[in-house]
């Protein structure tokens, strides 16, 4: 796949050209939003982050902030590329919603019915498993089951044929949520035999292409020969060092390999929040977005912020319950690369931050966004207006997020 990454940018590039008319309660909200995140960045000391925040069809404010590579002068800006790791998968569900629509693959269809090479310990139960297992991983698998073997560069078809039918099974198919990257990667598989398209092609025709992410693209070649990107930090006792773009996950491509830069995530949240119908309907979304599974017992989402048994997993999304609001939701790792994106579909808002480095800035962002745009917008309609927002203090509890790829 050729490189989709823009090779140049100019400090113009670095905010949104795109906001809707002036609107005196947002334009405080993100002010004040702003201030929050730069204080947040410095805290955390991540080297260079990107966000986005929509609302309805506009992008509302995008902005690059820092450096791409540590001892150099290169600023990140909205066209700068960044691996976004497990937030790979909500592009994965998505992508199945639209060959669902067009009639490729149906969402009850056994996985063994496109890709008959598909197998477990228990043969009754890999003939039952069905898309929607894998992509909410329910089929039955245990905990990140052969994800070390994506690691050392073993393909899917690989570890589905030699190790899954080794694997003791940790419940039966539907009944219980193991978070997967080998087993939920075998989406790539069904796509490929229904259409004769490889993933990398039909991500790029289906969503990237169509919705406008220039940038964008789900492949190692394409990431390494981006001019424009970042590259990865890992935390030594000096600091924060750079280090190299690695084949990590491209082996697992629907699982964690997709490069994208904020002004593609931008385009993305405007699809996810319903506004884009020409490429995927609303009532795929729904579907996409309709809780399958609670995951009550993992230890590691938004703790604090959202209670364990308020978590769910739909099909590549985290469906979070956080008091009356429901926040679509996914974290993500990868060679060193950290995102997160979150979104409201009742307030038709979003927001994404992706980050060249692993920090609490992303988690901080997302779970502070929504409880100030709580406060500036759904508790002043009903008449309280606080008069400061409260700021991030160093007596705040720090949230945790999980490693996602």
């Amino acid at each position: 796949m050729p490189s989709a990454c823009n090779e140049t940018a100019t400090s113009a590039d670095n905010t949104a050209a795109e906001k809707p008319a002036s609107d005196p309660a947002l334009d405080a909200f993100l002010t004040d939003y702003r201030t929050f995140f730069l204080e947040t960045m410095a805290a955390t000391r991540t080297p260079g982050a990107a966000i986005v925040i929509v609302r309805g069809d506009s992008i509302v404010w995008m902005e690059g902030f820092g450096i791409r590579q540590t001892g150099s002068s290169d600023s990140v800006d909205i066209n700068t590329v960044f691996r976004v790791g497990s937030l790979s998968k909500g592009f994965a569900g998505v992508l199945t919603g639209i060959l669902v629509q067009e009639g490729w693959i149906g969402w009850n269809e056994h996985v063994r019915d496109c890709y008959p090479e598909f197998t477990l310990s228990d043969e009754a139960q890999a003939q039952r498993v069905q898309l929607r297992h894998l992509l909410s991983h329910t089929t039955g698998l245990p905990y990140h089951a052969f994800t070390h073997l994506i690691e050392r560069g073993y393909d899917t078809r690989k570890i589905v044929s030699e190790y899954f039918p080794h694997a003791r099974l940790s419940a039966r198919e539907g009944e219980y949520y193991s978070y997967q990257n080998a087993a939920f990667s075998v989406i790539e598989e069904v796509m490929e035999a229904a259409t004769q398209q490889p993933y990398q092609e039909l991500l790029r025709e289906k969503i990237f292409t169509p919705a406008g992410m220039k940038n964008a693209s789900c492949d190692y070649l394409s990431m390494a020969s981006c001019q424009n990107k970042c590259l990865p930090h890992f935390q030594t006792g000096f600091g924060f060092r750079a280090d190299s773009i690695s084949s990590l996950y491209y082996n697992s491509a629907a699982a964690g390999g997709v490069n994208a830069s904020i002004s593609d995530m931008g385009e993305w949240l405007k699809l996810l929040l319903g506004h884009r119908d020409r490429i995927v309907a609303d009532s795929t979304l729904d579907r996409v977005f309709e809780p399958v599974i609670g995951t009550g017992g993992e230890r590691s989402v938004l703790r604090h912020w959202v209670r364990r048994n308020d978590a769910y997993y739909a099909l590549g999304w985290r469906i979070l319950q956080h008091y009356t609001d429901t926040i679509i939701y996914h974290g993500g790792y990868v060679n060193g690369f950290r995102g997160e994106i979150a979104f409201n579909r009742r307030d038709d808002v979003g927001i994404c931050v992706l980050m060249n480095a692993s920090t609490e800035l992303g988690t901080l962002a997302v779970t502070s966004f929504f409880d100030r745009f709580f406060t500036f917008f759904q508790l002043r309609s009903s008449g309280y207006a606080p008069s400061k927002m409260q700021k991030l203090t160093k007596n705040q509890p720090v949230f945790a997020n999980g490693r996602e790829s």
